[in-house]
């Protein structure tokens, strides 16, 4: 099973630079989107259908704004739009499956104080959130943007962003806990240690060239998956965004 997520910062310029033909390439059984920016009636679904795929898109109510998406070859035993939390702005959508769930997650960003204290309003009320939906779908594999860099390591500069929105103490802890109370593993940082790898550039001061990047872009499995787990990766020849797809296979 391959589960790809990608923030395609709006699904119709993504389409327009060949997002279609590099998803038929890359073959994946589900794919999970992220910041889609349109309504259902605006996406040429017919052109994912000709990949094979069933989709199922959950957009913010205000136009051309956050919004996710999720396609996938095998039609779900079930669609779950929203969680509860921000759903006007279309932040959650999870297709289960009798092996497992999976869960197209755009967590907000901290773009000034209002939308910092929704995003760690919406941080504290997602967790127990998890844990609860995790005693009726065990085996969740959390896929998308959560607008955090966990740790030093994932960001290209730890010191000059440690009091950036996406880097903040408070941001980075929540991580920690969701990691650890809801048992959840980072599926990339599970099979590659290394510096350097991100997930997300601006597109000021030519920072995707010179790799000045952020990992905030997560496949995270619950344990009970993990065994199941072949390979987690980063794919940054795509550029159909700011952000690069994430890859995740599986057993």
């Amino acid at each position: 099973m391959k589960v790809l997520s990608y923030n395609v910062n709006g699904i119709r310029a993504a389409m327009r630079k060949g997002l279609v033909d590099w998803l038929g390439a890359c073959d994946a059984d589900v794919v999970c989107l992220q910041e889609i920016k349109a309504s259902e009636h605006q996406i040429e679904q017919s052109a994912f259908a000709a990949l094979g795929y069933h989709s199922y898109w959950f957009p913010a109510e205000k136009k051309g704004y956050s919004g996710v998406g999720i396609l996938t070859r095998r039609v779900p035993d079930k669609v779950v739009y929203g969680c509860g939390l921000l759903d006007a702005e279309g932040r959650v959508l999870r297709v289960d499956f009798d092996a497992c769930s999976v869960m197209s997650l755009y967590l907000p960003s901290g773009a000034n104080k209002v939308r910092l204290d929704a995003k760690m309003e919406f941080c504290r009320a997602f967790l127990p959130y998890i844990q609860l939906l995790k005693r009726e779908v065990p085996c969740l594999i959390v896929s998308g943007d959560y607008n955090i860099c966990h740790r030093p390591i994932d960001i290209h500069d730890p010191v000059r962003n440690a009091n950036v929105s996406g880097f903040l103490p408070e941001e980075r802890q929540w991580i920690s806990r969701f990691l650890e109370e809801g048992d959840f593993v980072d599926s990339f940082r599970h099979f590659n240690r290394a510096s350097g790898q991100y997930s997300w550039w601006s597109y000021r001061a030519n920072a995707r060239a010179r790799n000045k990047g952020w990992r905030i872009d997560y496949h995270l499995v619950s344990r009970s998956l993990e065994d199941r787990m072949k390979r987690a990766v980063m794919l940054p020849e795509a550029k159909h965004a700011d952000h690069c797809p994430i890859l995740l296979e599986l057993t």
